[in-house]
């Protein structure tokens, strides 16, 4: 999400390579990356992963990208048409498979809901927010279609909620249609609101977490308590992470911070140790800027934590439970 921003497209391959030769075969991207979205730079994400993956050998890859959704005045994608209707979803895929230069992604996700939910920093339902809507089943024939003409081979929810994601199941299963394999939320130290109800509805009906912001937007690598100027988002992006200014933030991560200490880890392999050894995630997501912090990261996600450690992450949560839902 940082590729066509923060970095450029040489900047873009070489982590790319890197982390294909570390192993990594999962490579996640949307159509309306790089964050922040912005009319000049929408789409350059999966531009520089295409011009790279032409010279990869395809089978070898899974490939994620996502549809971007209404209701976040995003009106420069595709002219405004947002809505996950039948054209407007074939048109999105359509535009992401020539920037992607392939013709089929493996998992094809639903960046966020079409109808009111809230979303990126909200955290309560608002019935007066309600909107106009594309009916779900529209939606789900139109993703059938794709997986028919073998455009994608699996499709996924994110930023979704229980209702939203029984409903998806219910209904596939009533249109015969392939059920969501996947959601993908955010998930980390700081956001475990995932364990509260979708948890138990991944775990009953086989979907995967991918686990989106395990670092927190960096918070959790605890740079910014270090060097409150430190290079970042939320730094070069002033109002950006909304999610992450809440009053108890700052207190979650200098306890995870201090712990980390005491147990000789860093915060960053606290962290991504836990969300990578949880038994409801299928796959963290990181987000880097250079080789150096991707390497890192992937070290880190190695972590196994111990039994004492973990039981100090839950005394912690307990104390600050979920500070940035």
């Amino acid at each position: 999400m940082t590729f066509g921003q923060q970095n450029t497209e040489a900047e873009a391959h070489a982590q790319l390579s890197f982390a294909l030769e570390q192993g990594v075969d999962f490579f996640d991207t949307a159509e309306m990356y790089p964050v922040p979205t912005r009319a000049e730079t929408t789409g350059r994400t999966e531009l520089y992963v295409g011009s790279w993956l032409k010279t990869q050998q395809r089978d070898k890859i899974f490939l994620a990208t996502k549809a971007a959704g209404p209701g976040r005045g995003l009106n420069w994608i595709r002219d405004g048409h947002l809505s996950f209707t039948r054209d407007n979803l074939h048109r999105a895929l359509d535009g992401s498979l020539k920037r992607l230069q392939t013709d089929y992604v493996d998992l094809y996700q639903l960046h966020w809901p079409d109808r009111n939910v809230p979303l990126f920093g909200q955290y309560h339902f608002d019935p007066q927010s309600e909107r106009d809507t594309v009916p779900l089943e529209v939606t789900l024939a139109a993703l059938g279609e794709s997986l028919r003409a073998g455009k994608i081979r699996h499709w996924g929810l994110s930023n979704e909620t229980p209702w939203g994601v029984m409903t998806a199941l219910r209904l596939a299963d009533a249109m015969d249609l392939p059920r969501p394999v996947s959601v993908q939320n955010a998930y980390s130290l700081l956001n475990r609101t995932w364990e509260n109800g979708l948890a138990e509805v991944a775990y009953r009906e086989r979907i995967a977490l991918l686990a989106y912001s395990p670092l927190g937007f960096g918070l959790l690598t605890a740079k910014y308590r270090n060097d409150p100027h430190s290079a970042g988002r939320m730094q070069l992006f002033k109002g950006f992470g909304a999610r992450y200014a809440k009053p108890q933030v700052d207190k979650a991560v200098a306890a995870y911070a201090d712990l980390a200490a005491a147990e000789g880890l860093t915060p960053t392999q606290l962290a991504l140790g836990f969300a990578s050894g949880r038994w409801c995630v299928g796959s963290v997501i990181l987000g880097a800027t250079s080789v150096q912090q991707l390497g890192e990261d992937l070290r880190a996600c190695r972590t196994v934590l111990s039994p004492r450690v973990l039981a100090a992450i839950e005394d912690i949560h307990l104390a600050y439970p979920n500070p940035a839902p």
